[in-house]
């Protein structure tokens, strides 16, 4: 696990406001990471933090959601029903493309002698901003501005505004505002060279061979240029559009051109000293799986005509307030913890940029900010992503569980491909389709099917929408649990009543793959089967026309509901008693232990140095599993087997994922590892901020940004919602003073309020609520809060569990548990041979 016990972040080039993240040097060595950093964006179009001139950058993009190529996997060995079709995401055309030349001398930043420099992005005013004052070659002074933000109250707009002034002198100034359509985001100027190849990392996206986008529509009229194409084999097309308006006392002559890959429009100014030349580009970007891209182009105009009437200072004003609006329902302030709450912030406002506007898409591993994991969607989204906006932007909630309801057809038809009843929705996807071409830790996690409904009833319990699943979303609940009943099987024999198993799965944990009882598998389908017979017999009871309307479309029957509550009720859940802890799967325990805590950091992540042969064979899991399972179902267990579980897995817990760290420290919290709880959560709080997995150049881990805030308020804030019920159990940090949070109940507001000796509630917007602390229910009305007084945070627990703790163990066939390492090692001198010659 990759700890940041200290502030991880060289405070001289990135200064402390808890309101922005600024950066006040650039770096050339970690280009990749402040693109990513400085990206904006609003869940349908993100554009990277690269720097508007251009020629340099780790990685030029400009992302659409859904906006994807299809190619064909090529298995090297077929078997029936895996994965055909590839997916990923295409870096759409480029729009912020601006060069700029002084007497024919061009700024590249990455060599430019720079005065001043600072970058800004403001967590309230969502937008990158930028000023630098560059001395040229020939000693004279400019000050160049920029600004540029992506709207989020119109998905298809973005606003680029650039400003240029000499400082001390007069000059010749030419300004190229380019669309750029480069193949994968490679720089232009290094299109023909042979880049060596990168070591593998499943964590890459793929790279097209051959051309993506074909072009369709070029277009040039003043100054507005289109370019609109088609995908190759997907078809899916996409039109970009930009109008360009210049505001300047100089004189000055404009031209433009247009070709398939490249339009641009050029301003020649002969700028005089103090007098600026500010140009602005209205962007847009329309994207469709089949509408021709002439149409797209006309929506394009469209938005084209509304930015321009609205103007620059409106299309800000708009922006901002919609973000004043999403900091009163989603806020997290931590009193007297500036660096802590720098990050926070910046966690939250990627959450913003990854999910506000998908307006019926998914929401991305990487959301719109890079390429990573080809912009596919994986049950990330459900369980880090969607409890923050079931409960701080239910629509947007609703929205996204739209998206998987359109996606039933398909996981129909891949459960069926699979020999299965009801639907498997795919583990990773753009399109609906499963593209994972790596079964085992792919397809097998049958999983997804429990997070997606598990998701589903907690949006229903949060904002008691019962009309969402009536208009159709109980089929999702009807087909996942279909697929169960049908998946598992019953055993039964002596005096042991019947049970439900659920073999040949793979749980989140991908360093254990195609199980017999994954215990976090079988504890959400339990949720699954419960859930989903529930919600039919409650559809039932109180809209019999929509009852009636389910059995029509799916057949449902009261006697295959009756089977889900029964192999719900017996469902196998795995406890070795002579441990006292819950096995990952029926075997794990019987493996070796893997030595974490000696295994030297260059070994690490497993995934990149050892063959999945080797890592399967012991005991070491790539993130949380079982301890998941304590979050998610956490009424289930006691608080003695959340403890012995929590003690057990957390030596064996790489965190290679940066999925991990949050469970961790949730659950670290609640058993009462308040240190390591906290170290769990700036270790998360950090990810991509210090690049602690090394991979943020390829985007934001938006799962790591969803569990900082679930960290925050199900961790130290001890919020949980089983059942529908909702409950605090607060885990205040030591030396933290204060801690402040907003979460939407049922439609009433509330702002909670965490200091050391009490917990406060105050209705910010609404009627009333209902919640318990400590066991005590609690009703908040408006205008009366209420503050609950708190006789400490839970158990004290010093250190962290440890892999001595563990070994020495015996499993319940009295055997030694013990810990080793793989020892051979391919790192081998160079007058070394690997294999001996006679």
């Amino acid at each position: 696990m990759r700890f940041a016990d200290t502030d991880p972040l060289d405070r001289n080039r990135f200064p402390i406001d808890e309101w922005a993240l600024v950066e006040t040097e650039f770096g050339l060595d970690d280009m990749g990471r402040t693109e990513t950093l400085f990206a904006v964006g609003n869940g349908y179009l993100g554009l990277r933090g690269n720097i508007e001139e251009g020629r340099d950058g780790h990685l030029h993009g400009t992302f659409v959601n859904g906006f994807h190529e299809t190619w064909p996997i090529r298995h090297a060995e077929e078997a029936f029903g895996f994965a055909r079709v590839g997916q990923t995401i295409v870096n759409a055309p480029d729009a912020k493309v601006i060069r700029l030349y002084v007497d024919d001398e061009p700024l590249v930043i990455t060599i430019a002698e720079l005065i001043d420099y600072e970058r800004r992005l403001d967590f309230r005013q969502g937008a990158l901003s930028r000023a630098i004052v560059w001395r040229t070659p020939s000693g004279k002074h400019v000050r160049i501005t920029s600004r540029r933000m992506v709207s989020f109250t119109d998905r298809h707009l973005a606003v680029l505004d650039y400003e240029v002034e000499m400082l001390d002198a007069d000059a010749a100034v030419t300004i190229s505002s380019q669309i750029l359509n480069r193949q994968d985001g490679r720089d232009e100027y290094r299109g023909g060279v042979q880049e060596a190849p990168s070591a593998f990392d499943p964590r890459k996206a793929e790279m097209f061979a051959d051309r993506v986008l074909q072009p369709r529509v070029q277009r040039h009229e003043g100054g507005r240029y289109m370019l609109g194409y088609q995908c190759t084999n997907s078809g899916m097309t996409i039109a970009v559009g930009v109008e360009h308006a210049i505001a300047t006392e100089n004189d000055f002559t404009e031209s433009g051109s247009v070709g398939d890959d490249l339009a641009k429009h050029i301003y020649r100014v002969r700028a005089e000293q103090g007098k600026p030349i500010r140009v602005t580009k209205f962007i847009s970007y329309h994207t469709a799986r089949k509408v021709p891209a002439r149409e797209l182009v006309d929506r394009c105009d469209r938005t084209l005509d509304r930015g321009a009437e609205q103007g620059v200072a409106e299309l800000f004003e708009h922006q901002r307030a919609w973000l004043d609006d999403f900091w009163e329902r989603s806020d997290v302030a931590i009193d007297g913890e500036s660096e802590v709450q720098q990050a926070v912030r910046w966690n939250l406002f990627q959450l913003a940029q990854a999910t506000a506007r998908t307006d019926g898409d998914g929401v991305a591993a990487k959301g719109v900010s890079g390429s990573g994991y080809g912009g596919h969607y994986f049950w990330d989204t459900e369980i880090y992503v969607m409890p923050f906006l079931s409960f701080t932007a239910p629509i947007v909630a609703r929205n996204v569980l739209r998206f998987r309801q359109r996606m039933l057809d398909n996981a129909r038809a891949r459960a069926l491909e699979l020999n299965q009843r009801g639907a498997l929705f795919p583990w990773r996807t753009i399109n609906g389709l499963e593209s994972s071409a790596y079964y085992a830790a792919g397809t097998a996690q049958y999983h997804i099917d429990a997070d997606i409904a598990f998701a589903l009833c907690q949006y229903v319990a949060a904002t008691g929408d019962t009309d969402f699943l009536g208009r159709g979303a109980i089929d999702i609940l009807v087909e996942t649990a279909r697929m169960w009943e049908d998946l598992g099987f019953w055993r039964s024999g002596g005096t042991v009543d019947d049970v439900f198993h659920i073999h040949g799965v793979t749980g989140p944990d991908e360093y254990t793959t195609v199980v017999n009882d994954n215990l976090y598998t079988n504890v959400m389908a339990r949720a699954n089967l419960a859930s989903a017979a529930s919600a039919v017999d409650s559809l039932q009871l109180r809209d019999p026309v929509g009852y009636a309307k389910l059995v029509a479309r799916l057949g449902v029957t009261a006697g295959e509901v009756a089977e889900w509550r029964r192999a719900a009720a017996h469902m196998h859940i795995p406890f070795d008693e002579q441990l006292g802890v819950h096995p990952q799967d029926s075997a794990f325990l019987e493996k070796e232990l893997w030595d974490l805590e000696n295994t030297p950091e260059s070994s690490r992540p497993l995934l990149l140095h050892y063959h999945p042969l080797v890592i399967y064979r012991f005991q070491v899991l790539k993130q949380a599993d079982v301890v998941l399972a304590l979050y998610l179902q956490g009424d289930r267990f006691s608080a003695e087997q959340k403890l012995a579980d929590f003690e057990y897995y957390d030596p064996l817990t790489t965190g290679d994922s940066t999925l991990s760290a949050v469970v961790q420290s949730i659950i670290a919290a609640e058993v009462g590892y308040h240190d390591l709880a906290v170290r769990y959560f700036r270790s998360a709080l950090y990810v991509d901020l210090a690049d602690l997995h090394h991979n943020a150049a390829d985007g934001v881990h938006v799962a790591s940004t969803g569990g900082v805030w679930g960290a925050l308020v199900m961790g130290f804030g001890g919020f949980r919602d089983h059942g529908g019920r909702f409950t605090f159990d607060p885990r205040l940090p030591d030396g933290w003073s204060r801690l402040e949070f907003r979460i939407t109940l049922r439609g009433t507001r509330l702002r909670v309020t965490l200091e050391p000796d009490a917990i406060a509630f105050h209705v910010e917007e609404g009627e009333f609520a209902e919640v318990a602390v400590r066991g005590e229910k609690v009703l908040i009305r408006a205008g009366a809060d209420v503050s609950v007084p708190l006789d400490g945070h839970g158990p004290r627990l010093t250190g962290a569990p440890r892999m001595k703790d563990v070994t020495g163990s015996r499993r319940s066939d009295g055997t030694l548990l013990t810990a080793s390492i793989p020892t051979l090692s391919l790192d081998l001198d160079s007058d070394e041979t690997a294999i001996p010659v006679d």
